[in-house]
């Protein structure tokens, strides 16, 4: 039977409070093209299951480069087991060695500013192009560098150097806001190149990746340069103004910032590939301490185990990861989907809702608040937070229409899908909502594919008998009071609340009677029809 959470920790790891920034932090996710990838979380899967704030529950990230791969991770499901291998490797080391486990997430946590969001544009976006008078530039600061020199030589030089300067002040100021696009990601470069070496020095990480060391080092060579960046963000935090007055001058005199910008632009150019996998490698690390932190505080969690069962699910005491100390339960699916039935408020959708972000995060993070969770490689697709879209002039019903189109399609994509659904076409009349229903989830549960919906009309159970297995849920009303168990129940609903509850409530007395009586009624010319 279902039962409840066990209790939590007494020292919980601390869930993240304050702003999540979703556009610094769906960026990589956005731009990133997941090649080979397994299935992409639609938005609308995303929304219905309430990912978003699933993810604020997980994230135990100490970076913004963790934080955002741990997005990436929640939205894509892999091909095969290797990123999976991969993960609960990280994630034994840490556990067999606590102290590298501190070690690491201190250096790591150097990335926890919101400078440390733009490293991605590095590899991502297209860099600021070099003028086409580049060429203008470099001559007049190697000028620049000579005609100094020379002055010590020939005074006189010192008049040509004061004509120069309010040329190169020009340039340099015109390049001022070139370097502006990159005062954060460069600076935050600098460090993910540290926190990756530092990684890299233990050889638990070192044997992983081998040529990763390689690219680390070539990128590293060009810290003098880049430093630059750095060192302009701590003269205007740290020291006084005219220290950083003379600075200035001396880099606009030989047009320093300009020369190393498209420089290194050039080379980094050449180098995306580099950048892209050591910030992969430091931010998986990161995801790996975040989802060992959260499995050491969840009240109960499991690893899925990955069945080669076709149409096969079978789940032991699941529960939704945001409802604190709910109730947990159990069910196994075999050929068949499932249908639910049960009064409002009675835990249908929440189940719903529990199924799939499990079945999201076992494929992702391989960890699922369950005691069990057996599965076969599934693609999960919903249609639970159906809206009018009056900005799109489509209603309730035909915006549906599109969601369960598509559904359709992927039913006959060769795949194997889970399909969510609560209350199907539940914005039109009840003879021509029961008939479509039964015929979509029909449709639906064939082949692999397993369904499992909601519904509140009873009938729609007695045409799906065939292909799926029944459940319900519902209310306990004891006295003046109602109260729900939560707990999933086998069979069909056979009883009715609806006007009870009505009742309790003190609605107009004749309103219950008339209603009594119209049921009373619909039930005796129901049962006349079918004689």
């Amino acid at each position: 039977m279902p039962s409840k959470n066990p209790p939590l920790p007494e020292n919980p790891q601390p869930i993240k409070t304050g702003f999540f920034n979703f556009a610094q932090i769906e960026k990589y996710f956005l731009n990133e093209k997941p090649e080979g990838a397994f299935q992409v979380i639609a938005d609308r899967t995303f929304q219905d299951l309430d990912l978003e704030d699933v993810f604020k529950f997980i994230d135990r990230s100490v970076s913004r480069i963790g934080q955002q791969y741990l997005y990436y991770f929640m939205r894509t499901i892999p091909q095969g087991d290797s990123r999976k291998q991969r993960l609960e490797s990280i994630i034994d080391i840490f556990q067999k060695d606590p102290a590298l486990k501190t070690a690491l997430a201190a250096e790591i946590s150097k990335l926890s500013k919101t400078d440390a969001y733009y490293i991605t544009s590095l590899f991502h976006e297209k860099y600021t192009e070099r003028p086409s008078w580049y060429w203008l530039i470099k001559t007049l600061s190697a000028v620049s560098v000579l005609a100094v020199f020379s002055a010590f030589f020939f005074p006189k030089i010192i008049i040509f150097l004061i004509v120069l300067l309010p040329v190169n002040l020009g340039i340099h100021y015109w390049n001022k806001n070139n370097l502006y696009q990159y005062g954060s990601s460069i600076p935050q470069l600098l460090i993910l190149i540290q926190a990756a070496q530092r990684i890299l020095k233990n050889k638990e990480f070192a044997d992983q990746d081998i040529p990763l060391r390689a690219r680390v080092n070539e990128l590293d060579q060009l810290g003098l340069p880049m430093s630059i960046f750095k060192i302009e963000a701590r003269l205007q935090g740290e020291i006084g103004q005219f220290v950083d007055y003379v600075f200035e001058l001396f880099k606009a005199m030989f047009l320093i910032e300009p020369v190393l910008l498209f420089t290194i632009l050039k080379i980094f150019d050449s180098k995306r590939q580099h950048i892209k996998h050591i910030f992969q490698f430091v931010a998986e690390t990161d995801i790996a301490l975040s989802i060992l932190s959260l499995r050491e505080s969840a009240p109960c969690f499991c690893q899925p185990t990955i069945s080669t069962q076709k149409k096969h699910l079978r789940i032991q005491e699941v529960f939704h990861p945001l409802i604190f100390n709910g109730v947990a339960n159990d069910i196994s699916l075999h050929e068949k989907s499932a249908l639910l039935t049960g009064s409002n408020m009675s835990g249908k959708t929440t189940f719903i809702r529990a199924v799939g972000i499990n079945a999201i995060l076992g494929q992702t993070i391989n960890t699922c608040f369950a005691k069990k969770f057996i599965m076969s490689p599934i693609k999960i697709h919903s249609s639970i937070r159906i809206s009018d879209d009056l900005l799109g002039d489509k209603s309730y019903y035909f915006e549906e229409v599109l969601t369960l189109k598509n559904m359709l399609e992927e039913s006959r994509s060769g795949y194997a899908n889970l399909f969510l659904l609560d209350e199907l076409f539940k914005g039109t009349n009840s003879v021509e909502r029961i008939a479509i229903g039964k015929s979509v989830l029909s449709y639906l549960a064939r082949a692999d594919n397993l369904a499992l919906a909601s519904t509140h009309d009873r009938e729609l159970s007695d045409y799906l008998t065939d292909t799926f297995d029944l459940y319900h849920f519902t209310e306990i009303i004891d006295g003046e009071d109602v109260m729900f168990d939560y707990k999933l129940k086998p069979g069909t609903l056979r009883t009715t609340n609806a006007i009870r509850i009505l009742e309790l409530n003190d609605y107009p007395k004749e309103i219950i009677a008339e209603a009594v009586k119209l049921v009373d009624g619909m039930k005796s010319h129901g049962q006349a029809r079918s004689a």
